[in-house]
């Protein structure tokens, strides 16, 4: 009996103590909702709720509580990235409705891929100081991962929808059983009958893919052809408590939707510059908009050769996903690869530049309209789509919404109130007030200076819990490795060499010394990096043993005269790279 007593002890204690009071002492609060610096704080943390905030000399540390020095820092509510989509992974193959590269890589393969991944993806959201993120189409399959990894605390809070409803389902994603992301719903019967059918995985919302093939004058006409199926699942989905998102990129289908009732538009207006009229509608209506300015642009620099990812994404985002976007360099060399060819002389046209720059121009003036007008803005990045990577590319989505016009201070009201609002939870979160729930960010530097202080994080703080980001994803020998291919094919100095030592060796096998340390490598492959902007490492075989990572390697663009075949030996020590071997 006693052992059990105090076991129970020993459990209660650890539970408790991941819960601690906790303080934050001479902290800059950023308070998002009044849009002003509040300096000199300190914050009460009591387990999982904010309970007090005061000016530092106003408030009584107890002895027992943790405290963190925030002096010369800023604290911000945890940020939300309102569109994603967990079952694409951001990655070369996840829309093959897109480019159709199933003979390359099985869509069932990358299905399971994405499946065994999201919590991966959520701990790099997390790292980003992202603490909830809003689910805008998934499966049933994600749908029940997502209420099993809802158990673990120390994850991003996740909304989620089911299946998408739609008139219009791309071939390849039928039957595909519960791991499908449509349902084709083609009569009111289908939309009452689908919004039901999601019912028993707990969705948080509904999502309507309203999608119209027609263009020019018959846009209205097939848009309010499918109006009534819109309308029946909103009205269902609103009698079972549940709110509606629609992605609708034409004025006509937005304003359909929000006539109808729809709560959250999940795009902004690409086909025309809107009026006042729609405007106020969507303000009368209390209508959330999320803009996703950046998604269409990374289809065409992905499909077009032409990826710009920066350190910042190289290093963070995850190193499969990433790295699968540069495999359209050696696919093109492929005996039958006449698509991915045309594909890329269509993206790098003066015709799709023209075109991508003018949808580009229309979102951002109807982004300042909305957002002049009163309208709420939710950020969200449509991340999984390919090229638009989990977690990283949110920072590039508030660098355009900062070019269309929004101030930084709206920008973060977009990434923290006012997402919480799509679901009425503005009272319990969103940003740093007495009673909400404790989900917080500790930056180095002030965001409302510069957005890419967003990025410079001491420490992050979900339920209460106090969280190190640098502990929160664990590298692996093999993710370092990929990670140092992807810097080599982005032919990205920093990002290549940042999974290595500092004091890295490199050999020709088993024991010639080429150089050693990480400035010698900075000198010689930056020269290599400037001077071959072909240069393209294809990995052929990897053999995973322990802390070695052995890598069978086909590079190209490094002559005329074709590939060099190579294989690399990777040392891993103390999570870097430490030497390597190149096998002649």
């Amino acid at each position: 009996m006693k052992k059990k007593i105090c076991l129970l002890f020993i459990i209660y204690f650890a539970v408790n103590k991941i819960y601690a009071q906790t303080y934050i002492q001479n902290v800059t609060v950023v308070d998002v909702v009044n849009q002003k610096l509040i300096t000199d704080q300190t914050v009460f943390i009591d387990k999982n709720i904010i309970s007090d905030i005061k000016p530092s000399k106003k408030i009584k540390i107890r002895n027992d509580a943790k405290i963190i020095n925030g002096e010369g820092k800023y604290l911000i509510p945890g940020m939300t990235d309102a569109h994603v989509h967990f079952f694409q992974s951001g990655g070369l193959y996840t829309r093959p409705d897109a480019m159709d590269l199933r003979k390359y890589y099985p869509y069932e393969k990358e299905i399971d891929w994405n499946l065994n991944h999201m919590e991966d993806f959520l701990q790099r959201y997390l790292k980003a100081g992202i603490t909830t993120v809003i689910d805008a189409g998934a499966t049933y399959n994600f749908l029940n991962l997502k209420n099993s990894l809802a158990e673990k605390p120390n994850l991003p809070s996740v909304y989620m929808t089911g299946p998408l409803l739609t008139t219009y389902e791309p071939d390849v994603f039928k039957n595909l059983g519960k791991n499908e992301p449509f349902k084709l719903t083609m009569s009111v019967e289908d939309a009452k009958k689908y919004v039901q059918e999601q019912l028993p995985y707990k969705p948080d919302f509904i999502k309507i893919w309203y999608i119209v093939l027609a263009q020019g004058k018959d846009v209205e006409a097939a848009a309010r052809k499918n109006e009534p199926i819109v309308k029946a699942i909103i009205d269902e989905a609103h009698k079972n408590n549940l709110k509606v998102a629609v992605h609708a990129t034409e004025r006509i289908t937005a304003q359909i939707a929000v006539q109808n009732g729809a709560d959250y538009l999940v795009h902004d207006i690409e086909d025309e510059i809107i009026q006042d009229d729609f405007v106020k509608l969507l303000k009368s209506k209390n209508t959330v908009l999320s803009p996703t300015l950046i998604v269409s642009g990374n289809y065409g620099k992905t499909f077009g050769q032409k990826p710009d990812h920066s350190a910042y994404d190289l290093e963070n985002s995850n190193p499969e996903a990433i790295g699968s976007i540069y495999d359209l360099k050696h696919l093109s060399f492929s005996a039958d690869s006449t698509m991915v060819q045309e594909d890329k002389r269509r993206f790098t046209s003066p015709q799709m530049a023209d075109y991508l720059n003018k949808i580009d121009h229309i979102r951002k003036t109807n982004l300042k309209k909305l957002i002049d007008g009163g309208v709420t803005i939710a950020a969200g990045t449509d991340a999984g789509n390919v090229g638009t990577q989990h977690a990283t590319s949110f920072i590039t989505e508030l660098k355009a919404m900062k070019e269309s016009g929004m101030s930084n201070w709206q920008i973060l009201q977009s990434a923290t109130i006012n997402p919480a609002k799509i679901f009425n939870k503005e009272k319990i979160t969103g940003s740093i007030s007495q009673g909400k729930i404790a989900d917080l960010v500790l930056l180095h530097s002030n965001p409302t200076e510069n957005l890419d202080n967003l990025t410079k994080i001491d420490l992050v703080i979900k339920n209460g819990q106090i969280i190190n980001p640098q502990n929160i994803v664990k590298a692996t020998p093999e993710s370092l490795v990929q990670q140092q291919v992807n810097g080599y094919n982005a032919r990205n100095i920093d990002a290549f060499l940042e999974p290595y030592a500092e004091d890295t060796e490199l050999y020709i096998f088993p024991d010639k010394l080429l150089s050693k340390g990480k400035d010698a490598m900075r000198k010689d492959y930056d020269e290599m990096f400037k001077r071959l902007p072909d240069l393209h490492c294809e990995i052929k075989e990897r053999i995973v043993n322990g802390n070695f990572i052995i890598d069978k390697e086909s590079v190209s663009g490094m002559s005329k005269s074709g590939k060099t075949e190579a294989t690399a030996i990777y040392e891993i020590k103390d999570n870097k790279i430490s030497k390597v071997y190149f096998l002649p």
